[in-house]
């Protein structure tokens, strides 16, 4: 049976990409794609954090 419950989120190394993208590349347009792009795959900033410290290791 489908669970159509479970979201399928982009493979970790391309959000932390995204991230790094977002806080230490320096540059706004690049920020600004970062930030897009956590916010497409996860509705918001504040569910891609939840979803990070998730699975980020102890």
């Amino acid at each position: 049976m489908f669970d159509s419950a479970k979201v399928q989120y982009p493979p970790l190394p391309l959000i932390q990409t995204w991230v790094w993208m977002m806080i230490e590349s320096g540059n706004p347009e690049i920020q600004d794609k970062g930030r897009d792009n956590l916010i497409a795959a996860f509705g918001s900033l504040a569910k891609a954090n939840e979803y990070l410290a998730e699975t980020s290791p102890a």
